[in-house]
C-alpha cells in the first residue's frame, strides 16, 4: 500500500491542515498535530481537486492501522488513490474501530488476529475480512459513532472512554486525557460504566494480551 507523511505537500492547494487527523470518536480533523501511524478507510473518499471529504468518511468496512513508512513507497497525501488518515498512535485508531495492517505490520495483525481466538475461543484466528465485518457492526450506528455501555472493572488498558464528554485512555489503572497532541494526567473519577467508544472486538483482543502501541506522552 502506498504511504505518505503528514507533512508531504498538497499539490495546487494552499499549505494547510487536511482534515485527515482521527479523533478516538472516529470524527476527521483538520488540526497541525502530527500522528505517529497511518491508517485508511478501504480507499479514497475525498475529492483530489477540493481536498474535501465526499459523503460518508470511509470508502469500504477495512479500515486499518499502519506505519508511518513502509519499504519507501511514497504517495501523496489525499492525491488519486487512498484518503490517508493520521492518528495520535494505536489505542486511538482502535477506539475509532481501525485494525491492524497485514501487509505493513504483519506482525502486529497476525497477533491481533490470535487475541481475539483466544478471547472469544475460536478454533481459528478470524480472518482480515471477517473481522472487518463485526468491527463495522460494533464502530457505527449508521453514519454516527457507536458508544458502548461497558462496566470500568471489564476495561483492559488501551480502552478509550469519554468522560465528562471528553476521551480519555485507560493506562495502568489510570485515567489519561486524549488529545490529539498526546495525554496529559486527569484527576477525574472512573465512572463505574462509561460511555466506551473501543469497539468490544478490540477490547476482547486487549484483554487477551495484545499491547497497543502508545504515544510517548502516555509513559
Amino acid at each position: 500500500m502506498p504511504r505518505a507523511l503528514p507533512s508531504d505537500p498538497q499539490p495546487g492547494v494552499a499549505e494547510r491542515p487536511l482534515r485527515n487527523r482521527v479523533a478516538p470518536t472516529g470524527e476527521l480533523v483538520s488540526t497541525p498535530a502530527r500522528g505517529t501511524m497511518y491508517g485508511v478507510r478501504g480507499g479514497r473518499f475525498h475529492d483530489p481537486a477540493t481536498q474535501t471529504v465526499r459523503g460518508r468518511p470511509w470508502a469500504t468496512k477495512q479500515w486499518i492501522c499502519c506505519t508511518l513508512s513502509f519499504k519507501n513507497r511514497r504517495n501523496i497525501v489525499w492525491g488519486r488513490f487512498y484518503t490517508a488518515l493520521f492518528f495520535c498512535d494505536e489505542a486511538t485508531a482502535f477506539a475509532a474501530g481501525h485494525r491492524p495492517c497485514f501487509e505493513c505490520r504483519r506482525a502486529d495483525a497476525k497477533a491481533f488476529a490470535e487475541a481475539v481466538m483466544r478471547h472469544d475461543n475460536l478454533a481459528r484466528p478470524p480472518k482480515a475480512p471477517e473481522m472487518d465485518e463485526r468491527l463495522h457492526a460494533e464502530r457505527l450506528i449508521g453514519r454516527e459513532k457507536r458508544a458502548h455501555k461497558i462496566a470500568s472493572r471489564m476495561l483492559p488498558d488501551g480502552a478509550m472512554i469519554l468522560v465528562d464528554g471528553a476521551p480519555h485512555a485507560l493506562k495502568a489503572g489510570r485515567l489519561l486525557r486524549w488529545s490529539f497532541e498526546g495525554y496529559s494526567a486527569t484527576t477525574l473519577a472512573l465512572p463505574d460504566i462509561p460511555q466506551t467508544l473501543t469497539p468490544p472486538t478490540i477490547l476482547g483482543a486487549l484483554r487477551a494480551g495484545y499491547a497497543p502501541r502508545w504515544h510517548d506522552s502516555a509513559a
